[in-house]
């Protein structure tokens, strides 16, 4: 299906999405970057249903990823697509019909966006636009679920105080403002033209596949298991909610399942656990029983200081609540690094 065949009515008319999507039980379901950390989590828990899955990625998958150890090359329906490619993705769309979305795809890395911004600017903000604009078109969705982060807020004004939805979005560094961007424009969709779209912010997420080694607690595990000494960017005082993983797949299929009430929103995703690179290390040491060597390079561009969430709208919407911590999630995480590094 072409833009000129796919255009005309559509192109103006409002509301004429599904309304609500209670299970996912024969539902066609598109989850693009589905083969990343989160993706693959969403996608293990979706394949428990009787869901036809497609997932989309930009590139070959890792034999040792969470995502092909878990077998779901075998329970999903693998297009490999650029994003940024607005015919192909047109095509996907009228391929797969999705009566579900939801939108992971984007370059995820803070320092990442700061080498390279134009890639990340383009990537989270232009993807996000072909994806939202073929299914404006298609017309048949019921539900779109994106993806934003705690980043789209920039830094707040009053440092100390919780993100609420209510704040005004500020990035102001390529990560931050591909991020704000995105989030904005899919509000605009279902703002002009109905398009049933919920976006997510959450803080930094940790589990079981991460590979971004990068990140703090992958980077963490990563240092424990070889014995090496674990840097940290920045000057180990920077506040972060930390989520795991099953916790954010779990909000995702609540907002979906609740679309009717859920779309034209955003939702936070917090957490209790709520703490600095240096306190971190200190519970870790404290459930694992171990030490852990460190070192504090401050090397860290454009960070936020103090980043945490207010949560209530979604405990209100839809009942959320984090069921995991780092206490009682901890030791199977690093176990499974343990086990990944020993293949």
């Amino acid at each position: 299906m072409t833009s000129s065949t796919a255009s005309g009515t559509a192109k103006i008319r409002r509301g004429r999405y599904g309304s609500e999507m209670t299970n996912f039980n024969y539902k066609n379901i598109l989850i693009t970057g589905a083969t990343g950390f989160v993706g693959s989590h969403l996608a293990e828990e979706l394949a428990k249903t009787k869901a036809d899955i497609t997932v989309t990625t930009h590139h070959n998958i890792p034999t040792n990823s969470y995502f092909a150890t878990q077998g779901l090359e075998r329970k999903t329906k693998i297009i490999r697509i650029e994003l940024s490619g607005y015919k192909a993705v047109e095509k996907m769309v009228f391929n797969v019909k999705p009566d579900c979305i939801f939108h992971l795809a984007a370059q995820p890395l803070v320092d990442i966006a700061y080498k390279n911004p134009k890639t990340t600017l383009y990537s989270n903000i232009v993807g996000t636009i072909n994806l939202l604009e073929a299914t404006r078109l298609f017309g048949k969705t019921h539900a779109i679920i994106v993806a934003s982060s705690d980043k789209a807020y920039g830094k707040i004004l009053n440092s100390q105080l919780k993100y609420s939805e209510s704040d005004p979005l500020r990035g102001d560094h390529p990560y931050e403002v591909s991020k704000s961007s995105a989030d904005l424009i899919s509000y605009s969709y279902y703002k002009t033209y109905g398009l049933p779209t919920t976006i997510t912010r959450f803080g930094n997420i940790y589990g079981e596949g991460d590979m971004h080694f990068s990140r703090i607690i992958p980077g963490i595990m990563e240092a424990i298991v070889k014995k090496q000494t674990f840097l940290i960017r920045s000057n180990g005082k920077y506040i972060r909610d930390y989520l795991y993983v099953k916790d954010v797949v779990r909000g995702y299929l609540l907002l979906a399942q609740n679309i009717a009430k859920t779309k034209g929103e955003a939702y936070n995703f917090g957490s209790d656990d709520s703490f600095s690179v240096l306190d971190l290390i200190g519970l870790l040491e404290k459930v694992l029983d171990m030490k852990i060597k460190y070192k504090i390079i401050n090397t860290a561009k454009n960070e936020i200081p103090y980043q945490s969430l207010d949560w209530t709208k979604i405990r209100k919407t839809v009942g959320w609540k984090p069921e995991y911590t780092i206490k009682n999630t901890m030791k199977n995480i690093y176990n499974w690094y343990t086990n990944y590094y020993s293949k």
